[in-house]
């Protein structure tokens, strides 16, 4: 199994940054495949952002891409989002994700409590 705690959402004006974090424990996490999908109000849950073992592979959903910034510090066993110019649409509880592999689903895998944004307009 592996845990994940989420931290560093609020509450943020358009245009401004926040940084998520993730600690995870209970697997060798650097082998894991790491990501962020968030659900905004009253919406499905959507893929923002996944990073390989090594970080030496990102994918990101076109809506973020430029304004976000996944990274991890395997010796930490954590992962973090950067968030700059965020916007109102970004509004929305943020979750850490974790998978064996690359190619596993993400369903398999093991999902964080999730954390709320809240930007402004």
């Amino acid at each position: 199994q592996v845990q994940l705690v989420e931290s560093g959402g609020g509450l943020v004006q358009a245009g401004g940054s926040l940084r998520l974090s993730c600690a995870a424990s209970g697997r060798t996490f650097s082998l894991l495949t790491m990501g962020w999908f968030r659900q905004p109000p009253g919406k499905e849950r959507e893929f923002v952002v996944a990073i390989n073992w090594n970080g030496g592979r990102t994918s990101y959903a076109d809506s973020v891409k430029g304004r976000f910034t996944v990274s991890r510090d395997n010796a930490k066993n954590m992962v973090y989002l950067q968030m700059n110019s965020l916007k109102p649409e970004d509004t929305a509880v943020y979750y850490c994700v974790s998978k064996d592999s690359w190619d596993s689903r993400w369903s398999l895998g093991y999902w964080g409590q999730g954390t709320q944004v809240t930007v402004s307009s």
